[in-house]
């Protein structure tokens, strides 16, 4: 392989600022690295981003959405490097992660994709461990989380019982740091382009979930700004929803037994 780690964020007229953190914390590493920028933008005005000969800058001049930007690298890395990394554009870390990660990837064969421990900027942890969604888990967070009943639901379906101190084996692990390994995408496929952005996320982990380990790894972290943009945006909340759509009739909306033995296994397992 010639790179050890490729990675791609896709860019859409993101905060300068904030892209060159991703950029700096991606690069600082002696691993051998190649970073590509996806631009989904109407213009290139980010283009000056990737000066660095380890960066690559694709300009699509249009938004293709999350999943189908981010296969435009994945197709191009699965040959090239041996591990894959899918960055969101808010997500910043120290020097040290990347080779952490590296090495335990390495040393653990059977682990097709790894999340470590995200925290807000404030050092919190965001509980971005998850068990496969039921279209009520989905609409309690979305539409009634000030309810007793969703607050508690909602607590269960992201694991907080764990402690999030332990490697744990977790169905569905967030979309904003998706470390995969190259060999199991190629096996397993990539993003579903079906789906403009959200809960693509739960559809490529349940699949890679399927043949590999899917790993919350709590012995490093990363940063998130975390916008929660589907919250604030009635645009975006309309791709949330017809995301969920494609994802529940893709596995099955009321009936899912695989579902249901999967998310029994997590919570046996993990919650105390």
């Amino acid at each position: 392989m010639k790179f050890d780690i490729t990675a791609s964020v896709v860019l859409y007229h993101n905060n300068r600022e904030k892209l060159a953190q991703v950029v700096s914390s991606f690069l600082n590493t002696q691993l051998s690295v190649k970073l590509i920028l996806i631009d989904n933008s109407k213009t290139d005005d980010l283009k000056d981003l990737s000066s660095d000969p380890r960066v690559e800058y694709i300009f699509n001049n249009k938004n293709l959405g999350f999943g189908k930007a981010h296969n435009i690298a994945l197709r191009e890395s699965i040959e090239t490097s041996k591990y894959h990394l899918v960055l969101n554009p808010d997500i910043y870390f120290n020097r040290g992660v990347l080779e952490e990660i590296y090495n335990f990837m390495e040393k653990e064969n059977d682990i097709g994709q790894l999340m470590p421990k995200i925290l807000y900027p404030d050092g919190q942890v965001q509980y971005l461990c998850k068990l496969l969604p039921t279209p009520f888990d989905l609409i309690f967070r979305r539409f009634l989380h000030f309810l007793p009943i969703a607050r508690k639901r909602n607590e269960i379906y992201e694991l907080k019982g764990s402690g999030y101190n332990q490697i744990m084996n977790v169905p569905y692990l967030s979309g904003c740091f998706m470390f995969f390994r190259s060999s199991a995408i190629n096996n397993i496929g990539f993003f579903d382009e079906r789906i403009f952005m959200y809960i693509e996320d739960a559809d490529i982990t349940r699949r890679l979930h399927s043949r590999y380990r899917t790993v919350f790894y709590p012995y490093v972290h990363v940063y998130h700004h975390y916008a929660k943009g589907s919250y604030k945006s009635f645009k975006l909340m309309l791709f949330n929803i017809h995301g969920a759509f494609i994802y529940f009739t893709k596995w099955g909306w009321i009936f899912d037994s695989e579902r249901v033995q999967i998310n029994d296994r997590v919570l046996k397992n993990y919650l105390k």
